[in-house]
């Protein structure tokens, strides 16, 4: 009977020198297959440390986002500014100058006379103190015969002077508007309030855009360890088996067996280390570091009560005192939402806009003065102590008393953005309300894995150091250690993507009051509700611009009568 020898049996027929250097190969082994990972890990080493606090403020710091944000705080600053600015006198000083080169009055100061005078005539006879009562007539008689050397100065008071000049101050106050300007200064101030929400959402979005940026980085790196551990174990494989075959312990095919096992484990290492760059890079832009900069990440992946400090702090704007520090509740209201706080002041910009179209059928009110310093000279610099005076003052009153029903026109077109935006209200809470709760179920399942993973990946290692001696001792196949490696290989993986999905919903959680709607999580309707709503604030803020560039030419007209002179 023809019995196959077994491992046991071919090792104790292998010289006592053989096994001497077997073991001391398999001895050697696993401290050197430990040496790829660490050399992998150790580049990362050396980079500039950064933990995730310091790249949160680095982020807030040089975030373009935040700056246009910032930018449209200062814009609905100075909107609302001009929209107060109607409640106050406008005060507008005015100087002008005219040359007049030809003029009607030109023939009424020439003194030509129209004949020849027929006798000559003494147009300033002197008079005797002595003389008679016939002698003072006759020179009085000469006298008038002289004709006027010269007609009216028409100069002196303007007309036809060759140089005037006009130094006025107009001052004009809005008594009645009938609430036009209490409907603009009131959209203006939900404006400024909707783009201070806006920066609050932006500094949230970025800080969440950090962190997963932060975390797939660290995960990438633990991707690639596991990777480059795992290589190292099909390699020693390799060489075990190898070493076996040559003594006789193993046949070719699990040479063969060993050597594609190794060779298929090269290309996940290549396709890890890719992933771990990109992220890398993606976090080098999001914080404007230079991308050839090394980065050394120091906050852990696998540590979610600081991961949750950290951004809670950040969010609060608080310092981060250390780790016995109490972490803030999040605020996870529906009505504390930045989409619902944003679409509320847009309902209460369009009440005001509401109120300003309505405004233009009530009539307007307003007072004037006007006063005015003339100066005639005739030469081209004027005198200052040689002027007129012109003040004048009144009152406008203005309405529409037909317009073809652009006014009722303006009014539907205001009362249809008031529906639409209650009805955008509604939508957004219903949204809010659902991305919320998405929220906290997902941290309540990346919770729930995280724990079955860090269990599952103890289990695993245990599991194949027991294979590996079973292996060494002939008792395990191949076959069992590449299943348990694989095994482990995955364990590992799904504790590091845990460990990140953990701490990015903790992230999202401890942020979800000024964070934008989850438009992943909720589907295309609330990407398009939030490109809905940026539409609706900014033609909200183009018809706010619009009605006070109109405002402000209806004053300048109206003013314009009032503070000119014309000769």
């Amino acid at each position: 009977m023809n019995v196959r020898p077994t491992r046991a049996t071919i090792r104790r027929a292998v010289p006592a020198r053989t096994l001497v250097l077997l073991l001391a190969v398999l001895i050697a082994r696993p401290a050197a297959a430990q040496q790829p990972a660490a050399a992998t890990a150790s580049p990362a080493a050396t980079g500039r440390p950064l933990s995730l606090d310091e790249a949160l403020r680095l982020a807030t710091a040089q975030s373009e986002q935040l700056q246009i944000a910032r930018a449209g705080v200062s814009r609905a600053e100075g909107q609302q500014r001009i929209a107060r600015s109607a409640y106050y006198p406008q005060v507008n000083p005015s100087l002008a100058y005219n040359r007049t080169l030809r003029s009607q009055f030109s023939a009424l100061s020439s003194g030509a006379p129209a004949t020849p005078p027929t006798t000559q005539a003494i147009c300033a006879p002197v008079i005797p103190a002595g003389a008679t009562d016939a002698e003072r007539n006759a020179a009085l008689a000469q006298a008038i015969t002289c004709p006027a050397a010269q007609g009216l100065d028409f100069s002196r008071v303007g007309f036809g002077a060759p140089n005037q000049y006009t130094l006025g101050l107009g001052v004009t106050q809005n008594v009645f508007t009938g609430g036009r300007i209490a409907g603009q200064v009131s959209a203006a101030t939900a404006t400024r309030r909707t783009a201070d929400i806006e920066v609050s959402s932006q500094r949230a979005q970025l800080a969440l855009d950090v962190t997963q940026a932060y975390f797939d980085a660290v995960l990438g790196d633990r991707l690639v360890d596991i990777a480059d551990s795992t290589l190292a174990q099909t390699e020693e494989l390799l060489r075990q088996t190898t070493l076996s075959k040559r003594v006789g312990n193993t046949s070719e095919f699990d040479l063969l067996r060993a050597t594609v096992t190794r060779d298929n484990q090269r290309p996940v290492v290549i396709q890890r280390r890719g992933a771990r760059d990109v992220a890398y890079l993606r976090l080098k832009q999001l914080l404007n570091v230079p991308l050839d900069e090394p980065l050394a990440l120091t906050t852990p992946i696998d540590e979610p009560e600081t991961v949750s400090r950290v951004i809670a702090t950040s969010a609060t704007g608080a310092p981060v005192t250390g780790a016995l520090t109490a972490i803030p509740s999040a605020d996870t209201t529906t009505a504390g939402r930045a989409p619902v706080r944003e679409s509320a002041e847009a309902v209460r910009a369009q009440e005001g806009l509401l109120r300003v179209a309505r405004a233009d059928r009530l009539p307007t009110f307003s007072l004037n003065t006007n006063y005015q310093r003339l100066f005639f000279p005739s030469s081209f610099l004027p005198s200052l102590n040689q002027y007129s005076e012109n003040w004048t003052i009144g009152g406008s009153i203005a309405f529409s008393l037909f317009n073809g029903g652009r006014v009722g026109g303006q009014i539907q077109v205001a009362q249809a953005n008031l529906d639409e935006a209650r009805s955008r209200l509604r939508q957004t809470e219903e949204l809010s309300s659902l991305d919320t709760r998405v929220a906290l179920n997902q941290l309540q399942s990346a919770e729930a894995s995280f724990t079955a993973s860090r269990g599952t990946a103890q289990q695993a290692r245990r599991a194949y150091s027991i294979d590996q001696l079973r292996y060494r001792e002939g008792i395990s196949t191949q076959t069992d250690l590449t299943q348990s490696r694989i095994l482990l290989e995955q364990s590992l993986a799904n504790q590091a993507q845990s460990a990140r999905d953990l701490a990015v919903a903790r992230a999202r959680v401890a942020l979800i009051r000024d964070l934008p709607l989850n438009a992943s999580a909720l589907g295309a309707g609330a990407a398009a509700q939030q490109q809905q709503l940026q539409q609706q604030q900014q033609q909200q803020s183009q018809s706010q611009a619009q009605q006070q560039r109109a405002q402000s030419a209806g004053a300048s007209a109206g003013a314009g009568p009032s503070g000119a002179f014309t000769p």
